[in-house]
């Protein structure tokens, strides 16, 4: 205890990190208060009492990012979800296309070209979203909106387009100025945000009737705390690769001649197999809607309950499925290999160039079956709570995109704070070692 008070101290007298942190919360309460700003001529109450069950599946998930803005017609209704989609479809074509891979190899006019190119699409994706999320989540209520005509759908389009925009500028600000990965944190508070009301709901489930009292509820956050401890290993773990390098005489000086390793993450891919198995299996949902074939929909209802057991079986194996896919097009072994060999570096025992390459592509090939297996049952764990009788509210914590990107994002935050304070030569968050999130450096010293 003295110690987290001594460490808490260090953080307050380092003036800049002090800012930083200040500033952090300061533009996360922003957030948080435009998340309840309702779009002009919507009824609030009725929307909710219309809403009550009906955010499942891909819209829940989209819910959850946002924190509950989304299921409350919220200016910041869609979040910074289509930033989301826009930096994924940029980087996709980075791996696709020579000229954006060209730039994304430019350094800094490279980036800011790139940065660009990513806001515009994102007004491109809320402009297109915008119009469905108001047809879908409010217009098709009865009594929501007492006037829908035509300027109130243009209003509410703006409004939304700039809402996004607006939380974008927020999480660039906070990257700039604040604490932590900007992007990353407003989705973690957007999801941490239903913890509380997720923990109490159960608790009080827990003390109603036959809930099991306080020993049920003790037992289950025992549970979530070892799920938490798996997903940390999960984020963090590495296979460590030695690399030598060349000892380079220049002047009086001695170069290189040490060796350090390349951490090959477990699960590089990190939560983008769960998101893009979500969206597939979201199709079901979609033509049992469109379908008039009672023996279809029957079929395809069986893939719509999420706690199902055909659902959470394909689930995994897409998961599996797409985080090979998504290891292969990310991490690029020639690249690593060509690297090395032109800055003199090479693996101890093996060949310069495409034996290194070959060698670094298998130790991928094995360490991502273990991950992609692990990273799929985090994501179902969810069900298995739901079967214990955990409400799904609470459930969703046990597992899944959510508990992922809090552990990744935590872990990041708090590294950055190690950082400040290690170079104003004070002790870390840890005694017993450095903390590492999931923008780690990509070599350590030995």
């Amino acid at each position: 205890m003295k110690n987290l008070i001594n460490t808490l101290k260090n953080i307050w007298r380092i003036e800049d990190l002090r800012v930083r942190i200040i500033n952090t919360l300061l533009f996360v309460l922003i957030y948080r208060l435009g998340s309840y700003i309702i779009l002009p001529g919507v009824n609030s109450d009725a929307l909710s009492a219309a809403s009550k069950g009906a955010n499942e599946g891909i819209v829940g998930l989209i819910n959850i990012f946002a924190g509950g803005a989304f299921s409350r017609a919220s200016v910041f209704g869609l979040g910074i979800m289509p930033y989301i989609s826009a930096s994924i479809v940029i980087q996709l074509l980075g791996m696709a296309l020579p000229y954006f891979r060209k730039l994304q190899m430019s350094g800094e006019s490279g980036r800011k070209k790139i940065n660009q190119m990513t806001r515009s699409l994102t007004i491109l994706i809320t402009t297109l979203q915008a119009p469905g999320y108001i047809a879908t989540q409010i217009t098709n209520k009865a009594g929501v909106v007492n006037d829908p005509g035509t300027f109130w759908y243009i209003q509410s389009v703006l409004i939304l387009v700039t809402g996004t925009m607006f939380v974008m500028w927020l999480g660039e600000k906070i990257t700039d100025k604040g604490i932590g990965n900007g992007i990353s944190l407003i989705i973690m508070v957007g999801i941490i945000a239903r913890l509380p009301f997720a923990f109490v709901s159960e608790f009080g489930s827990r003390l109603s009737g036959e809930g099991g009292g306080l020993i049920m509820l003790l037992i289950e956050l025992v549970l979530l705390l070892a799920v938490v401890m798996g997903s940390i290993m999960l984020v963090q773990g590495t296979r460590k690769v030695p690399v030598q390098f060349a000892k380079k005489i220049v002047g009086n000086k001695q170069y290189g001649g040490v060796r350090q390793y390349i951490p090959l993450k477990v699960n590089a891919a990190g939560v983008m197999p769960i998101i893009f198995a979500q969206a597939i299996m979201f199709i079901p949902l979609t033509i049992a809607g469109f379908s008039q074939s009672d023996a279809l929909t029957g079929f395809v209802g069986t893939f719509t309950n999420h706690y199902g057991f055909w659902y959470n079986v394909v689930f995994a194996l897409l998961i599996i499925v797409f985080t090979y896919f998504y290891t292969a097009i990310t991490v690029n072994p020639n690249q690593m290999a060509e690297d090395m060999k032109r800055n003199g570096g090479f693996v101890p025992g093996i060949k310069p160039g495409k034996k290194t390459a070959e060698f670094i592509d298998t130790i991928m090939s094995r360490i991502t079956l273990p991950g992609s297996i692990f990273l799929a049952i985090v994501a179902v764990l969810p069900a298995f709570a739901v079967k214990l009788n955990i409400s799904q509210e609470f459930a969703q914590f046990y597992g899944g995109t959510s508990l992922l990107i809090l552990v990744g994002v935590v872990l990041d935050t708090l590294q950055q704070i190690e950082s400040h304070l290690l170079m104003r030569h004070y002790d870390g968050l840890m005694k017993t070692g450095r903390i590492r999130g999931r923008s780690s450096m990509s070599m350590t010293t030995a």
